[in-house]
């Protein structure tokens, strides 16, 4: 269990897709191999078999292409959330670019200081940007910066010894097969979890062009973390039940916000799923 909850805190997801010039540089394909057929030879080396035609690659040679976080800001006793998406526009090809993506997150990480949140973070997430931050060329120096004693300073890079980033697969897991996803936490817990897209379906997604779909997946993915995150927060001691009550209506308005000053009209499907998920758990005395 974390101890502490931060001022401060990103509850984050990064999704991602095979590189394509990670693909030719690594497999020595031709350059008119289509991006298609560099994904499909990727996957045969990463033993693809027809029960997992895609599978699980490492994270270096995959890249991100979008990163959202919740952000909860506590000042002078207000609490305020706001909905962090990068690209902020999939129509603008510099904020799509990767090193816009990963730059723009790692520092405003850097310089922001906030306390992360992820759920698989420590081995995926944070590793997926700092491994693509050395192969883009990208620098770094506030996110890297270590301080000399725990308590001196935040360290995104010892997850044993500091609360910068907090994986709650790690608070959550047991070992091997007893070790829940995501989904399954969140849904039980009358959280949605899968919705209409799954991790699967995102490099096809890029391949058709919609790159604007992996983000409202990926702001899905970044919602529900977070709400989990308040749920372990508040086993935790954290919040009191009137202060969860709280803290999850500061969530739907700022779901009613996004939808009504940003236009993010996915965000309704979401609340839907959450309140049926939330009317079924009640029913069953799990919520």
């Amino acid at each position: 269990m974390f101890k502490t909850v931060k001022s401060r805190v990103w509850a984050f997801d990064a999704e991602w897709i095979p590189d394509p010039l990670a693909g030719r540089l690594l497999h020595k394909l031709p350059a008119e191999a289509t991006d298609l057929e560099v994904f499909e030879e990727m996957w045969r080396q990463g033993g693809a078999t027809e029960e997992d035609p895609m599978p699980y690659l490492k994270t270096v040679v995959c890249r991100i292409v979008s990163i959202v976080a919740v952000e909860r800001v506590v000042s002078h006793g207000a609490t305020q959330l706001h909905l962090l998406s990068l690209p902020r526009d999939s129509q603008d090809p510099d904020q799509v670019d990767e090193k816009s993506v990963v730059g723009t997150f790692l520092g405003k990480t850097g310089q922001y200081k906030p306390q992360l949140v992820g759920f698989n973070s420590a081995s995926a997430d944070l590793k997926a940007m700092i491994q693509r931050s050395v192969v883009l060329g990208l620098t770094q120096p506030d996110f890297c910066k270590r301080p000399n004693k725990p308590w001196e300073g935040e360290d995104y890079f010892d997850s044993r010894n500091s609360e910068a980033s907090v994986d709650l697969k790690q608070v959550l897991g047991g070992w091997g097969k007893g070790t829940p996803s995501l989904n399954e936490i969140a849904t039980l817990s009358g959280i949605p979890g899968k919705m209409d897209v799954d991790g699967e379906q995102v490099a096809q997604l890029w391949l058709d062009g919609h790159l604007d779909k992996i983000i409202a997946y990926n702001e899905f993915d970044a919602l529900t973390t977070y709400l989990v995150w308040l749920r372990v927060a508040h086993f935790g001691g954290h919040f009191t039940s009137d202060q969860y009550e709280r803290e999850q209506e500061l969530v739907r308005k700022l779901i009613q916000r996004e939808v009504s000053e940003q236009g993010k009209d996915h965000l309704n499907d979401y609340q839907e799923e959450w309140d049926r998920l939330q009317g079924l758990c009640s029913k069953g005395h799990l919520v």
